[in-house]
């Protein structure tokens, strides 16, 4: 007993310091962190050191966390969010599974080593699924869930991730010899059986369970909160396991029952913890159980195939968007990001192996095929977005737009037309000012129109463009732009060659603002500086300070901070590069801190001690 005992601390310690070392150097490399799991399984399964022989007994344990995961997609999944989203996701999602999983299913099909027609429909359906978290990531990055093509992609990343269990629920339908002659009576009793089994998790969800929270929170212990999130997963998975179906089902159904609940946010967080540990765990397991010697000998086919595939799945979600009136450029956008294989193949090969649909081989494959997927999704992702800008330049009629600066003889330059520039340009043109504005954004060209003045496509830090916007006629130059590097490197391009002209910078923070007035602007202003004075008013006054008071406060708050500007100087590192500016109160505090929790008060320790 304390051999095994030891065996499994071991397995254990060996498992949490891979997962920590391959987070991290994925990210690093630019993958994904599922991408690094199924690596890190590889390296110490059979095919790799051999620390773990039997990566069955894992994944057992393991898919608890897909359970744990379905159950948290359940909690997201809100009535009224489902509802405003509704075209886009059952509309669109539905023809995005279905087209592109018959696309691939095809070419597995005829292109592929003995796949039949359900190994085929298998590889499909579960190719057809997009990595969500790839997909949030590369819309994040552009700002892509603001646009209309993001949040159809986002409804149609909703709408796979419902589709998991009925896809769960679809595969044993297909397997060989899973039809067993059964009489009328006992189909009919099996099919009542699963309705009052699914009757039982939504009346216990809907109207049991929102008051049995109360009643555990009431209590105050944090610890029965989690073990009754953690009976409910598993007590519905378990009930419909029971009458034959999958448990991430039932706890799928449980999650969505409890979505409009008060207590939605606590369940999830009660149970994101052991969520992720687990599906680290499932995702290291599949990589585990992948035979690398099968992949590596077959690698030639496993390459061409998923350049096949890839391509297959980006003309099939072009297609869908295309058709649902989005834009040639949108379209081109959703299908680059759309293309990654999803998280959840990886829990249906498993599943169609077990239940004979694909072979061994054919299961090791279409894994492999689907990790190499998520590996091109960031270039595919960027390629995309390179075609869709030139199919917006293109739409606008221009192949680029010319940087004509014939009409510009403003007396202010704005340089950026972003949020902050707007705002800047639009009280200088409420006083009458001639302003010129430049940026190289093709769409926030083509919107300017509704501001009634032309933007001037160029970049602004190309000296060329600068005095071809007529920098040397200008009596200030706004530079709105919103990285810092890109305004420092225009500040050192016109102080070297326009040395002249008023400089007026927005800075990105305290260090930048101290950077920009060693370097001799004339003006500098924190982005976000006035509108935390503003803000910090209208607190004070809701807060029953008068309005003249609060004034007050607010015009010696900004006076301190002017005084604390003029003291701080920045210190270079070893290296010669700038340093950051500890923050410092501007008022000497009236009391020493004091930590509300353990973790707090460690922090504050750490704090003294470090900073003398």
């Amino acid at each position: 007993m304390h051999g095994e005992g030891q065996g499994f601390l071991i397995a254990a310690l060996i498992f949490l310091a891979t997962a920590v070392i391959a987070v991290p150097v994925a990210r690093r490399l630019g993958l994904s962190p599922i991408v690094g799991y199924l690596l890190a399984g590889v390296a110490i399964g059979p095919s790799g050191i051999g620390a773990f022989r039997d990566p069955e007994r894992i994944l057992t344990v393991a898919e608890i966390g897909v359970v744990l995961l379905l159950f948290i997609i359940g909690l997201e999944l809100q009535v009224s969010r489902l509802l405003a989203l509704r075209k886009a996701i059952f509309g669109m999602g539905t023809a995005q599974l279905v087209f592109t999983g018959a696309a691939v299913a095809v070419l597995t099909h005829y292109a592929g080593d003995s796949f039949d027609w359900r190994a085929a429909t298998v590889a499909g359906l579960a190719l057809a699924l997009s990595a969500t978290s790839i997909a949030l990531q590369l819309l994040g990055e552009n700002n892509g869930l603001a646009q209309p093509y993001g949040q159809r992609a986002f409804a149609v990343l909703l709408f796979q991730d419902m589709a998991v269990v009925p896809l769960i629920a679809f595969l044993p339908l297909l397997a060989p010899g899973g039809h067993e002659e059964q009489t009328f009576t006992e189909s009919m009793g099996h099919v009542l059986m699963i309705v009052a089994a699914i009757a039982v998790v939504i009346g216990t969800g809907r109207y049991l369970l929102t008051p049995l929270f109360r009643v555990l929170a009431h209590s105050g212990a944090r610890e029965v909160m989690t073990a009754a999130a953690l009976l409910v997963v598993l007590g519905a998975g378990g009930l419909m396991a029971s009458v034959g179906m999958s448990m991430a089902m039932g706890a799928f159904l449980a999650g969505v029952m409890l979505s409009e609940s008060s207590f939605r946010h606590e369940l999830e967080a009660n149970v994101d913890a052991f969520r992720g540990l687990l599906v680290a765990l499932f995702f290291m397991g599949v990589g585990m159980s992948m035979n690398l010697d099968v992949v590596l000998a077959n690698a030639p086919l496993l390459i061409v195939g998923t350049l096949l595939i890839t391509l297959v799945k980006a003309v099939s979600v072009w297609t869908v968007f295309r058709f649902s009136d989005g834009s040639r450029a949108d379209a081109v956008r959703s299908a680059s990001v759309l293309t990654p294989a999803g998280e959840f193949s990886f829990v249906l090969f498993p599943l169609a192996l077990g239940l004979g649909l694909i072979t061994a081989r054919q299961s090791d494959m279409l894994a492999a095929c689907a990790a190499m997927t998520m590996l091109l999704g960031p270039p595919v992702a960027l390629i995309g977005e390179r075609i869709a800008q030139r199919l917006d330049r293109a739409a606008a009629g221009s192949e680029p737009p010319e940087a004509d600066f014939s009409e510009a003889h403003g007396s202010v330059l704005v340089v950026g037309f972003g949020r902050f520039g707007q705002i800047a340009s639009q009280c200088l043109l409420a006083q009458g000012l001639e302003v010129t504005i430049i940026d190289n954004d093709v769409e926030m060209i083509q919107s300017a129109g509704r501001f009634g003045f032309r933007i001037y496509y160029g970049d602004g830090t190309r000296l060329d463009v600068l005095r071809a916007a007529g920098v040397e006629r200008a009596r200030v130059v706004a530079i709105c732009v919103d990285k810092r590097d890109t305004a420092d490197r225009i500040v050192e391009i016109l102080q070297a060659n326009v040395p002249g002209v008023r400089l007026h910078v927005r800075a990105y923070d305290r260090t930048h603002a101290i950077t920009l007035r060693e370097k001799g602007v004339d003006y500098e202003i924190r982005e976000t500086f006035e509108s935390a004075l503003a803000f910090g008013e209208a607190t004070l006054r809701a807060n029953g300070i008068d309005a003249e008071t609060a004034q007050a406060t607010i015009v010696d708050v900004r006076q301190r901070d002017v005084e604390r500007l003029r003291r701080q100087r920045l210190q270079p590192t070893d290296d010669g590069q700038i340093g950051f500016v500890e923050p410092e109160p501007l008022m000497p505090p009236e009391r020493a801190a004091q930590p509300l929790n353990p973790e707090a008060e460690d922090v504050l320790k750490h704090e003294t001690e470090f900073s003398g």
